[in-house]
């Protein structure tokens, strides 16, 4: 949804500051490292000392380096088979530690122990909708879209934590409880779009009628 709607205005910001980068040496890769890094330090360190609103912020801004680093491959005019799996990788390993970092919040100081279970759920059904789909194009298949995917993951997480950070009352509640019903049903999805794709694989191409030809059988 987020991919259709905002590309457009996203690129119009990101592409300058790109090219800028690429234009003074800067790497993609490098790029992809240190968003990656800079999430996963704010959320292990921010989140479970209760500092919600700032942790929500800093990772924000980290995790817009992943905007960036696409936008310097094409400013450079080619991507790399090793960037694009570093990218994927990285892009779990963010992600992961964001919604660890909200569980040890929820079993922590927030003292929210049902709250925690929403948070696993988000991180488990998170990283499966992203399997899914790298295991399916493995095999062959194409497995696109769903009800939410990592940009609206992030976005909802990320605004419900800040919320609950400045004081907005049951803001991360219903921002987690939203978010893992919605990504275990993207999960469920994703299965479904692979099932129908295989099961289209295997149906066997209709016979042909008519008599033998004889130059078949010599």
């Amino acid at each position: 949804m987020l991919n259709v709607f905002a590309r457009v205005h996203v690129n119009r910001v990101t592409e300058p500051l790109a090219r800028w980068l690429v234009a003074r040496g800067v790497a993609p890769d490098v790029v992809t490292v240190a968003g990656t890094v800079g999430s996963v330090a704010a959320a292990l360190w921010f989140l479970p000392r209760d500092e919600l609103f700032v942790g929500a912020a800093v990772v924000t801004l980290f995790v817009l380096f992943d905007l960036l680093d696409g936008a310097m491959a094409r400013a450079r005019g080619h991507s790399t088979l090793f960037g694009a799996v570093l990218d994927s990788t990285c892009d779990r390993v963010a992600d992961g530690a964001l919604f660890a970092g909200l569980t040890w919040w929820c079993l922590g100081v927030g003292e929210e122990r049902v709250l925690g279970v929403a948070a696993l759920l988000c991180l488990v059904s998170g990283q499966l909708v992203s399997y899914i789909k790298a295991r399916a194009e493995g095999a062959g298949l194409v497995v696109e879209g769903g009800l939410v995917e990592r940009a609206e993951r992030l976005i909802i997480a990320l605004v419900g934590c800040g919320l609950h950070g400045l004081g907005v009352p049951y803001a991360l509640h219903v921002a987690l409880w939203v978010l893992a019903a919605a990504s275990v049903w993207t999960v469920g999805q994703r299965i479904a779009i692979v099932y129908r794709g295989a099961q289209e694989r295997a149906v066997p191409p209709p016979a042909t009628s008519g008599p033998p030809d004889p130059a078949a059988n010599p």
